[in-house]
């Protein structure tokens, strides 16, 4: 993806990588240490990635390597989309490994002055981001210049946000709540006379917020019901950016 190390230097306002505008030029993944009234922060801006077709070096191989170390180590990954090229089959490969590694995501639009726009156009590249990185519903875009600096400056509230957001801690007490009330309005799924029943939950790890949820039934707690009661956790606390995972866990009715 080109312009990532661009937008690095526009936020520190300075050059301190050796780039070009093509992608997969810039192998080396770059530790930047920058600080504002917003806060301190590393940035690290990784190798650019050429498609599979082109991946013949080993130099290269090493590149998407790099990246994925990266994203281990990151706390929150700013996925940059090209306005003019939309989102990348590269593009959607880094995001999934950045959803999965249970990162804060934030999407970064970036050379948004050079897209001609008309009335919608903003909110139809974002549906199309969300539908082509359906996995990252939950992370914001932000359309940027590098070159112009155009909102550029929004990127650390952003960054703070998320980094929260991915670190969230909730009460035990008051995710039930959330949970029971979730329950009363949806009930749980059914499977030949057997009810899905929910005993509790509980919050057993951070980045990214997971939670234990423990059932009467491991097989009746469908996909669907996941996905609503995450949905519904998530209107209550937000979770902005941030993926979230569920542990399911059988446990007998006479031990709670």
């Amino acid at each position: 993806m080109s312009g990532k190390s661009s937008l690095i230097n526009k936020i520190l306002g300075e050059n301190r990588a050796i780039v070009s505008d093509i992608a997969g030029t810039t192998r080396d993944a770059i530790d930047s240490n920058f600080e504002n009234e917003k806060g301190k922060y590393i940035f690290i801006d990784t190798a650019g990635i050429r498609k599979k077709s082109k991946v013949k070096e080993s130099i290269e191989k090493f590149s998407i390597m790099r990246t994925l170390l990266a994203i281990e180590r990151s706390d929150v990954c700013l996925m940059l989309i090209d306005a003019n090229e939309g989102v990348t089959d590269q593009d959607a490969k880094i995001a999934g490994e950045a959803h999965e590694a249970g990162k804060g995501v934030i999407i970064v639009v970036n050379k948004w002055d050079e897209v001609e726009k008309t009335t919608g156009t903003l909110e139809k590249f974002e549906k199309e981001i969300h539908e082509k990185l359906k996995y990252l519903s939950y992370a914001p875009v932000l359309f940027i210049s590098a070159k112009t600096g155009q909102r550029v400056n929004k990127l650390f509230d952003l960054i703070n946000y998320v980094a929260e957001q991915n670190a969230l801690r909730v009460s035990t007490s008051i995710l039930n709540q959330v949970i029971n009330e979730a329950i009363a309005m949806v009930q749980p799924p059914t499977d030949k006379g057997k009810r899905l029943k929910i005993f509790y939950a509980t919050q057993s790890s951070t980045k990214p917020p997971t939670f234990v949820i423990f059932v009467n039934n491991k097989e009746l707690f469908h996909f669907s019901y996941e996905r609503y009661l995450v949905n519904q956790i998530r209107k209550e606390f937000g979770l902005v950016g941030t993926p979230v995972r569920v542990i399911v866990r059988e446990k007998n009715e006479k031990d709670i």
